[in-house]
């Protein structure tokens, strides 16, 4: 397979994984072209190597960078914007996971947590059901947050740091 179709396959590859963790298509090939470049790469270049919109690239550059996966490079000289995606995958993930915790746990256990005051009486049989239903959610939830919470601060933590290494 010459190193052209490799790139195009994993850009498409990528793009399909990236719906599955919560972004859209185009922006998962705007981050597997970027983690691909050896160079940073101008909306120019992400525009005419995927065959998108300007406007396109831009939202969806705007998007990567709020997600904390790719950066805005500034090169002496240039006029024109560039951008890079971190090469880390570990880091990548661990980004993933931050921002998929922030933009859909985080407001889970906000609503679990509202929705555990609902009047009535607690013999009820409909209100006992609701509420156990809410309180195993909140346990489940309160359980993958801490377990979220410990991969995102591995590698502050030296046991899980050597362990993610091992990994590596």
């Amino acid at each position: 397979m010459k190193l052209s179709e490799a790139q195009q396959q994993f850009i498409s590859t990528w793009g399909a994984m990236g719906t599955h963790w919560g972004i859209n298509r185009t922006m998962a090939q705007v981050h597997a072209l970027l983690l691909i470049s050896p160079d940073p790469l101008t909306q120019d270049d992400i525009m005419a190597r995927l065959n998108i919109s300007r406007g396109n690239v831009n939202m969806n550059t705007r998007e990567l960078i709020d997600w904390g996966l790719v950066d805005r490079v500034l090169i002496p000289g240039e006029r024109k914007e560039f951008f890079t995606a971190e090469k880390d995958i570990f880091k990548v993930a661990t980004q993933i996971v931050k921002e998929r915790k922030r933009r859909e746990l985080d407001p889970m256990m906000k609503l679990m947590d509202q929705l555990s005051k609902v009047e009535g009486d607690k013999k009820d049989k409909e209100v006992k059901t609701f509420l156990d239903t809410i309180s195993g959610i909140k346990k489940f939830g309160a359980h993958a947050n801490n377990m979220l919470d410990a991969l995102v601060k591995s590698d502050e933590n030296w046991f899980l740091s050597t362990f993610m290494k091992l990994f590596r």
